[in-house]
C-alpha cells in the first residue's frame, strides 16, 4: 500500500533526498512522510475523503507528489490532468473525473469546480500556508480493492476514459518491478508529465529503491544534458523524442556522460536508427519498454539481450505478463501472424471510470485488455508492432487521434474537408501530417494559418506539422477517409 509503504522508506531511508528540483528546494523521505501528514489535514478540512477524486493540474514537482501521498493516506483518489492540454481538453477530463477538489496551478484553474490555486512552492512553509488542516487522520487499514489513482489516456477525445487503479495492482506492480527489496535506487530524473501511467504508477517502487529523482517542470534536452553530467547519472531515459533531441543537441559531445551505462526508453515508436546512434554516441546498453494505460506493465528488452532486440521488436512480456495475438473474433493467430495485441496480468486496470460500458469493450472474455496496437511474434519470441487498429498515433510520447484534430480543423473557413496521417520522424516519432481540400482551390489555407486556428481548443503537440493540399480525399467503398491510400502517398514521397 502505498502509504505503509512510504512510512517505511521514511523509516529506512530518513534524511536523504528523494526529490530535487531545478532551483534546489529538496525533499528527504522523512519530509514526505510529514509534510503528506499535513497536507492531508487541508485536504480532509476541505471535504476530499475515502472515495473522493482529487484533481490535480500541476507541472511534475514536489506539490505533485506530495498530494498523491496524502490522498492515499485519506483513501481518496487521485486524478492527473496533464497541464499541456487547452482549457477545454481539461474541462472534457475533469467532467469525466468528476472531482470533489481540484488543485491547479496559477492559470489552469477551472470555474466550474470546487477548486485551489496553488503558487509554484519553493519551500515545505509555502506549500503548508495553502494546504494545512489541524487533525491527523487516521491511519487506514490495509485493502487490496481500494481505489488510488486514475490515469487518463494521452490524447483523449470528446469521451475520455480514465483508467482506475487500485492498492493491488500498485502492489502488483510494484512486486514486478523491485520484488521484495528495499534501497539500491541511484540518481534519475524525471521531466515527464505526473500525470501519466509512468510516474502514478511506479512511484511505490521509486520509494523502495530509496533514490534521488531530479524533477523537471519543464523538459529541455540541454538542460538534462547538463543535469546528467552534473551529477553522474547512471542511467538516462525518456520517451524516443527526448533521446533524439538530446542527441541533436548542438553541443551534446561537450558534456561528460560517461558515467551513463544504461538507456530506459518507452512510451512510443523507437526507430533502429535512433537505437543505434542512442547507443553509439551515449556508449551505453539500451533497454525498451512497452505496455498502454490500460495494462499497467507489458514488455521490454533487458540490457544484456541482443542489440538487435530492441531494434526490431518491443520485446518479450514480462514474466507476471501474459500475451496474446488475436484476431477479430479474439482468437490466437497462428505464429508469425498479425493480429490485435493484447495483455493480461495483476497489473492491468480495474476498469474505465465511471464507463461500464467502455470497460467491457476493452477487455476479451477471457480478461486480456486490449492495446490497441497490432503486432506478431516471431520465431524468438519477439512482439514486433506494424500499427494501430486505430487511427491514433504517437508524437514525442502524446497520443494524437486524428479524428479529434480533424474535428477542429475542419471548422476553418478556407477548409473543405481535411484528413490527419502520421508520418515517421527522426524526433518525433511521428508527425501528423494534414491533406486538406480547400473551399478555394485558389487560395488554400497556409500551414500556420491552420495551427494558428487550432491553437487554442488543441494541445500544441497535436497540430500538423506538414500540410499537402489535394483536390480531393480518397474513400473507401464504405465512403470513409481511406487512410491507408494516404499513408501510401507519403511514402511514396519519401
Amino acid at each position: 500500500m502505498l502509504a505503509a509503504t512510504l512510512r517505511e522508506a521514511a523509516r529506512r531511508f530518513g534524511g536523504s533526498p528523494a526529490f530535487e528540483t531545478a532551483d534546489g528546494w529538496t525533499l528527504s523521505y522523512d519530509d514526505l512522510e510529514r509534510v503528506s501528514d499535513l497536507v492531508a489535514t487541508g485536504l480532509a478540512a476541505r471535504g476530499v475523503g475515502a472515495g473522493d477524486v482529487l484533481a490535480l493540474v500541476l507541472p511534475p514537482g514536489p506539490e505533485y507528489v506530495i498530494l498523491y501521498l496524502a490522498a492515499a493516506k485519506l483513501g481518496a483518489i487521485t486524478a492527473g490532468i496533464n497541464d499541456r492540454l487547452t482549457t477545454g481538453e481539461r474541462d472534457a477530463v475533469l467532467a469525466t473525473a468528476r472531482p470533489r477538489l481540484v488543485l491547479a496551478a496559477p492559470g489552469f484553474v477551472p470555474s466550474d469546480h470546487d477548486a485551489l490555486e496553488l503558487e509554484p512552492a519553493t519551500s515545505v512553509d509555502r506549500l503548508l500556508a495553502d494546504l494545512r488542516g489541524s487533525e491527523i487522520p487516521a491511519e487506514l487499514s490495509d485493502d487490496p480493492e481500494r481505489p488510488v489513482a486514475i490515469i487518463f489516456t494521452s490524447g483523449t477525445t470528446g469521451t475520455p476514459k480514465g483508467a482506475l487503479y487500485s492498492n493491488r495492482q500498485l502492489t502488483f506492480i510494484t512486486h514486478n518491478d523491485v520484488g521484495d527489496t528495499w534501497g539500491g535506487g541511484g540518481r534519475n530524473l524525471n521531466g515527464a508529465s505526473f500525470a501519466h501511467l509512468g510516474f502514478m504508477t511506479k512511484l511505490e517502487g521509486n520509494l523502495r529503491r530509496g533514490g534521488l529523482t531530479y524533477l523537471m517542470t519543464r523538459w529541455n534536452a540541454r538542460g538534462a544534458l547538463e543535469l546528467m553530467s552534473r551529477v553522474r547519472m547512471q542511467t538516462a531515459g525518456g520517451v524516443p523524442t527526448q533521446l533524439a533531441l538530446m542527441l541533436r543537441q548542438p553541443d551534446f559531445d561537450d558534456y561528460d556522460l560517461s558515467s551513463v551505462e544504461f538507456i530506459v526508453t518507452g512510451g512510443g515508436p523507437l526507430t533502429p536508427g535512433l537505437a543505434q546512434e542512442a547507443r553509439a554516441r551515449f556508449d551505453a546498453k539500451l533497454a525498451t519498454r512497452y505496455s498502454c494505460t490500460e495494462a499497467g506493465i507489458g514488455l521490454g528488452t533487458a540490457f544484456d539481450d541482443p542489440d538487435e532486440d530492441a531494434v526490431v521488436s518491443v520485446g518479450r512480456p514480462h514474466p507476471a505478463v501474459e500475451l496474446g495475438v488475436f484476431d477479430n473474433d479474439d482468437r490466437p493467430v497462428r505464429a508469425g501472424e498479425v493480429g490485435a495485441v493484447c495483455l493480461r496480468s495483476g497489473a492491468t486496470m480495474t476498469g474505465y471510470w465511471q464507463d461500464p460500458e467502455a470497460t467491457r469493450a476493452a477487455y476479451t472474455a477471457d480478461g486480456y485488455v486490449r492495446t490497441g496496437d497490432l503486432g506478431w511474434v516471431d520465431d524468438q519470441g519477439r512482439l514486433r508492432l506494424v500499427g494501430r487498429s486505430k487511427e491514433m498515433y504517437v508524437r514525442g510520447g502524446y497520443n494524437v487521434y486524428p479524428v479529434e484534430v480533424e474535428g477542429v480543423l475542419s471548422t476553418h473557413p478556407a477548409v473543405a474537408a481535411v484528413a490527419l496521417v502520421p508520418r515517421p520522424d527522426p524526433v518525433m516519432g511521428e508527425i501528423g501530417v494534414a491533406f486538406v481540400v480547400a473551399h478555394d482551390p485558389s487560395e488554400p489555407p497556409a500551414l500556420d494559418a491552420l495551427r494558428e486556428f487550432g491553437r487554442d481548443r488543441l494541445a500544441a503537440y497535436k497540430l500538423p506539422e506538414e500540410m499537402q493540399v489535394v483536390e480531393s480525399l480518397p474513400l473507401t467503398a464504405g465512403e470513409k477517409i481511406d487512410r491507408r491510400a494516404l499513408a501510401a502517398t507519403l511514402r511514396e514521397q519519401d
